[in-house]
C-alpha cells in the first residue's frame, strides 16, 4: 500500500548488501549472516521507507556498541546522512535516491573501535531496527592508515585469509611440521573472539589498540586468572578432557568455549599458540605462529638456565624451577608501535601458554621483535623473558656427594645451544622459514655481543642477578669428544640400542671415569622415567675412539612410554672426568620415535553441496599391539572434527575408516587426521581437495 506524500517518513527495510560489501572488505569467507567490514574503508547499505524521499526527510543512521553506549566515548554515533557531518570521524552520506530506496555510504575512521556494532535508522521521531541489526567492525591490513596495515599482498593473505597452516615442534635436529587448522572463519570463532573482547573489559579507547587488544588475547586464550578458552595441563593425563595432542585446529575449541562459556581441557604450548592465531586473524590483525627450540625459561631472568646432573648422569629436577623445552611456539603480530620510540614497528611475539606472570597474571607481550634481537630489553612487555628464551646459556651441574653433603661442580656452560632454528610457515609456500635472524645476530658476530652486554646492562640495573658475558672457553688440554653412535631413530616396540662414542683427536693417553644415563622426557624437559645408567673407566691408550654400549630392552621404557598421553623422547647424557687433567666434559642427545605413516584416499577434486567419499588407512607395522586407537579428523568447510574410535591394532594389522564428506565452500580444502594411542601418539596426515562449483 502507497503511503500519501505527506505521511511521515519510516525506514521499513535495509539490505547490508553482504555480497558487494564483503567482496570489497575481504570479509565473505566468515561463515556469520551479518555484515562484516573492516575499518577506515567504506560501505554501502541499501535503505527502503514507506513513501518517497523528499529533499527536507531526515535520516540519521544510529550506531551503537557495548552495553551503556555514551556519544562521550564514541560508542553511540548518530551520523546525519543528509549533511554527511563527521561524527568522530564516521560519516554516512547518500549516494543516490531513487523512489522509496536511497544508497548510504558508511566510512569508518581507521582507528574505530572494533567489535559488533548495532544499527538503527531513525527517521524523526521513528526508529527503525531491522531484525538482523548487527554489523561487525574488524581490524584492516589492507588500510594503510590503519595501524595493522601490511603492505605486501601475498603477506596478507598468508597472515589473515589463510585459515589452514603448520606448527613448527620437535627438537632442534630433528623439526617436523603439524598441520593445524586455524578456521577463522568457522562458524562461531568470530563471535567467540567478539565475546573475548568483551570479557576483557577494556575501555572504549582502547578497543581500537592492536597492542592493547594483542595483549589482552594473550592473558584470555589461557584459563588462568579469567576463565580464558583453554586449560593448560602438561601432567600427562588428560581425563576430562581432550589431550593436547588430539586438536587439530583451533574452531572445536573456540566453538566449544562459546557454547558453554567454560574453558577447554586441555591445551599445551602449540594448541595455545594455534588458538591466538586463530584469534588474531580472526580479529583481523596479521599473525603467525612461531616455534624456538631449545627454547630457556629462565625464571631467575638472570640469563642463564641450570641443568644438575647427578653422579648417575641423570637429570636432577627439584633443584631448579629453570627449564629448557625441546621447542615452544608463540605468536607474533603484525603491528605499528606507535607507544614506543621509533624502529619498533613490525612484528611483535606475544605468548598465551601460563609461564610467567605479567602485571600480575598470565600474559605475554606485544614485544617488538626487533627490541629482543637488539637486546632493548627495557621495552614493554615482557621483554626480559623473551630475550632469555632466545639467548640465555646453559649451564650443567655435576651435583656430588661429599659426606653426605651436596656439593656442585660446574661442568660445562654452553653459550650457543639456546634459540635455534626459530621456524614458522613460509608466505604461499607448505615450507618451513627459518626466522632465527630475526631475533638474534649471527653467534660470535660484534653485533651479537652489543645485543648481549644491552640486555645485561638492564638486568644488572634491577639487580637480577649477575649477568657478566662469559669468556671464550680454554681449549682442553685431553683433547676428547664425547658422541653416540647406533641407531638414532627409535620403533616403539624395539630395543634401544646405542654406543657411547669417546674421540680421542689427539691419540693421547687418558684415563678417563664416564657415567651417562638414558631418560624419557617429555617435550618441556620433565623427566617421566630412568631407563638406564652405565658408570664405566677407560683407558684410551691412544686409540682413536672408544665405544661403550647402552642398551635398554623394550620392556624397561614400554611402561613408561604407556603411563603418559604424551608424546616422549629419549634424553642421553654424558659425563666423562679426565683423571690426569681433572677436567669434565659433558654431553646431551635427543632421540625421538618413529611411527608407521597413516594414509589417507580422497578425490582431487570434488564439487560444492556433492558427498565425496575420505578414507583413512593405518597398518600397524611395529613389533608391539597399539591399544585404545583414536583418529581425529577434521576438514575446513567439510566437516567439523570427528573421533573414531579404533579399539586395538595388533600388530601387522590394518584399519580402515571412511567418512561422507559434503563440501560446503568451494576452493582448495584441506582435510587433517590425527591418530593418537597408549603407546603411540601424535600420527598425523594431511591432504587437499579443490573443491569447485
Amino acid at each position: 500500500m502507497s503511503q500519501a506524500p505527506g505521511a511521515p517518513l519510516k525506514a521499513v527495510g535495509i539490505d547490508f548488501l553482504r555480497k558487494h560489501n564483503s567482496c570489497l572488505h575481504h570479509t565473505s569467507d566468515y561463515s556469520n549472516s551479518s555484515l562484516i567490514v573492516r575499518r577506515g574503508q567504506e560501505f554501502q547499505l541499501k535503505l527502503t521507507f514507506n513513501r518517497e524521499l523528499k529533499d527536507q526527510d531526515k535520516i540519521t543512521l544510529q550506531l551503537r556498541i557495548g552495553e551503556k553506549p555514551k556519544q562521550s566515548s564514541g560508542t553511540l554515533l548518530s551520523l546525519n546522512a543528509r549533511s554527511g557531518q563527521e561524527v568522530n570521524r564516521w560519516c554516512a552520506t547518500i549516494r543516490q535516491a531513487n523512489g522509496k530506496e536511497c544508497l548510504v555510504v558508511v566510512t569508518s575512521p581507521a582507528d574505530a573501535i572494533v567489535g559488533k556494532y548495532q544499527l538503527c535508522v531513525k527517521t524523526g521521531p521513528n526508529v527503525y531496527q531491522p531484525e538482523k541489526s548487527f554489523i561487525y567492525v574488524l581490524f584492516n591490513p589492507w588500510c594503510k592508515a590503519d595501524s595493522v596495515f601490511m603492505p605486501d599482498d601475498a603477506e596478507r593473505t598468508e597472515y589473515v585469509l589463510l585459515d589452514t597452516g603448520y606448527i613448527y615442534v620437535g627438537s632442534p635436529k630433528n623439526i617436523y611440521e603439524r598441520p593445524w587448522n586455524f578456521g577463522q572463519f568457522e562458524e562461531n570463532v568470530l563471535d567467540c573472539c567478539i565475546y573475548l573482547l568483551d570479557k576483557s573489559q577494556l575501555k572504549p579507547t582502547v578497543r581500537k589498540d592492536p597492542a592493547v587488544i594483542s595483549r589482552s588475547m594473550s592473558a584470555l586464550v589461557n584459563a588462568n586468572d579469567d576463565k580464558g578458552v583453554l586449560f593448560g595441563n602438561w601432567s600427562g593425563r588428560y581425563s576430562g578432557g581432550t589431550s593436547p595432542l588430539a586438536w587439530t585446529g583451533s574452531a572445536p575449541i573456540l566453538q566449544q568455549y562459546y557454547k558453554t562459556k567454560k574453558s577447554v581441557n586441555f591445551g599445551q604450548c602449540w594448541v595455545f599458540s594455534g588458538v591466538l592465531t586463530t584469534v588474531m586473524r580472526s580479529l583481523g590483525i596479521p599473525a603467525r605462529s612461531v616455534s624456538n627450540f631449545a627454547s630457556a625459561h629462565d625464571t631467575e631472568e638472570n640469563l642463564k638456565v641450570d641443568i644438575y646432573l647427578n653422579e648417575r648422569g641423570e637429570k636432577v629436577e627439584d633443584l631448579t624451577s629453570d627449564s629448557i623445552w625441546n621447542f615452544h611456539v608463540w605468536n607474533e603480530t603484525w603491528m605499528k608501535r606507535p607507544d614506543l620510540p621509533k624502529g619498533f614497528d613490525g612484528w611483535q611475539a606475544i605468548d598465551a601458554t601460563p609461564q610467567e606472570l605479567s602485571q600480575g597474571i598470565f600474559q605475554c607481550g606485544p614485544c617488538p621483535v626487533n627490541a629482543i634481537k637488539n637486546g632493548e630489553v627495557y621495552l614493554p612487555y615482557d621483554s626480559k623473558f623473551l630475550f632469555a628464551e632466545v639467548n640465555a646459556d646453559r649451564v650443567f651441574w655435576l651435583v656430588k656427594d661429599v659426606d653426605g653433603e651436596s656439593q656442585l661442580v660446574k661442568l660445562r656452560e654452553e653459550t650457543k645451544v639456546i634459540g635455534k632454528s626459530i621456524s614458522t610457515k613460509a608466505v604461499g609456500k607448505n615450507t618451513r622459514e627459518d626466522i632465527t635472524v630475526q631475533y638474534k645476530f649471527p653467534e660470535d658476530s660484534l653485533e651479537e655481543r652489543k645485543a648481549v652486554e644491552t640486555a645485561c646492562s638492564y638486568l644488572n640495573s634491577n639487580n637480577l642477578g649477575s649477568c657478566e658475558v662469559t669468556p671464550p672457553l680454554e681449549p682442553l688440554k685431553a683433547n676428547l669428544q664425547l658422541g653416540m653412535e647406533g641407531e638414532t631413530t627409535l620403533w616403539p616396540g624395539n630395543p634401544i640400542d646405542l654406543n657411547i662414542v669417546v674421540k680421542n683427536e689427539s691419540a693421547g693417553t687418558w684415563t678417563v671415569d664416564l657415567v651417562a644415563s638414558c631418560q624419557l622426557e617429555s617435550y618441556i624437559g620433565k623427566v617421566e622415567a630412568s631407563l638406564a645408567t652405565i658408570k664405566q673407566t677407560i683407558q684410551t691408550e691412544g686409540k682413536p675412539a672408544i665405544q661403550i654400549p647402552l642398551k635398554v630392552a623394550t620392556e624397561s621404557y614400554l611402561k613408561a612410554l604407556m603411563a603418559v598421553e604424551d608424546e616422549l623422547l629419549v634424553k642421553v647424557n654424558i659425563i666423562a672426568e679426565i683423571r690426569e687433567t681433572d677436567e669434565k666434559l659433558t654431553e646431551e642427545l635427543t632421540l625421538t620415535f618413529q611411527y608407521p605413516p597413516l594414509k589417507v584416499e580422497m578425490p582431487e577434486t570434488a564439487k560444492v553441496n556433492e558427498d565425496f567419499k575420505c578414507a583413512f588407512i593405518f597398518k600397524n607395522t611395529l613389533s608391539i599391539p597399539l591399544e585404545n586407537c583414536k583418529l581425529h579428523v577434521e576438514g575446513l568447510g567439510i566437516f567439523r572434527m570427528e573421533t573414531f574410535d579404533q579399539g586395538d591394532v595388533a600388530p601387522g594389522n590394518i584399519f580402515k575408516s571412511k567418512i561422507i564428506c559434503a563440501p560446503r565452500r568451494t576452493g582448495t580444502k584441506k582435510i587433517v587426521a590425527k591418530l593418537n594411542s597408549t603407546q603411540v601418539k601424535g600420527i598425523t596426515v594431511e591432504k587437499l581437495i579443490t573443491i569447485t562449483e
